[in-house]
C-alpha cells in the first residue's frame, strides 16, 4: 500500500510540473497571437477590398448589359417597322423550298433512296459516302426513318428497307 502512495505522489509531482510547462507555453502563444491577429486583420481588409472591387465590376457589367439590352430592344423596334417588306421576300422563297421537297432532295429521302438501292442492306460507312452527310445528320435520319418504320436494322450498323 505504501508503494502505491509513493507512486501517486510521484505522479502528482510530475503533473504539477507539466501544468507549469503548459502555462509557460500558453503565455508564449499569447505573445505570438497579437502578431497573427494583425496579419489576419490585414488579410481581412484585403478581402473586403477585393469584394468591393468585384462588386463594382459586376455592377458595371450589369449596367453595360442593361444598356446593350436597351439598344437591342430599340433595334428590334426599328426592325419591326421594316418587317412588312421582308415578309414579301419570305413569301417568294417558300415555293422554292416546296419544289425541293417535291423533288426528293431532303435528307431523309436521300438516305432512304440509298438504302432502297441495295437489297442486301447498306452499312453506315457506305451511307456516308453515298449521301455525303455529316455523321450526326446521318444518325438522325436513320433514327427518324426507323421510328417511321421505313427501314429496319439487319445487324449492327447495317440497314435494310422494310
Amino acid at each position: 500500500m505504501k508503494k502505491v502512495k509513493d507512486q501517486l505522489k510521484a505522479i502528482s509531482k510530475n503533473l504539477v510540473s507539466l501544468s507549469k510547462q503548459v502555462d509557460k507555453l500558453n503565455k508564449q502563444v499569447d505573445k505570438l497571437q497579437p502578431a497573427k491577429k494583425a496579419a489576419a486583420k490585414k488579410t481581412a481588409a484585403k478581402k473586403t477590398a477585393v469584394k468591393k472591387t468585384a462588386a463594382k465590376k459586376t455592377a458595371a457589367k450589369k449596367t453595360a448589359v442593361k444598356k446593350t439590352a436597351a439598344k437591342k430592344v430599340a433595334a428590334k423596334k426599328t426592325v419591326a417597322k421594316k418587317k412588312p417588306a421582308k415578309a414579301k421576300v419570305a413569301k417568294k422563297k417558300a415555293p422554292a423550298k416546296a419544289k425541293k421537297a417535291a423533288k426528293g432532295a431532303t435528307v431523309l429521302d436521300a438516305v432512304l433512296s440509298a438504302i432502297k438501292s441495295s437489297p442486301s442492306g447498306v452499312a453506315i460507312s457506305k451511307l456516308k459516302v453515298k449521301t455525303k452527310l455529316d455523321p450526326r445528320q446521318l444518325s438522325n435520319a436513320l433514327y427518324k426513318l426507323s421510328k417511321k418504320g421505313a427501314i429496319k436494322t439487319k445487324s449492327r450498323g447495317v440497314y435494310v428497307k422494310s
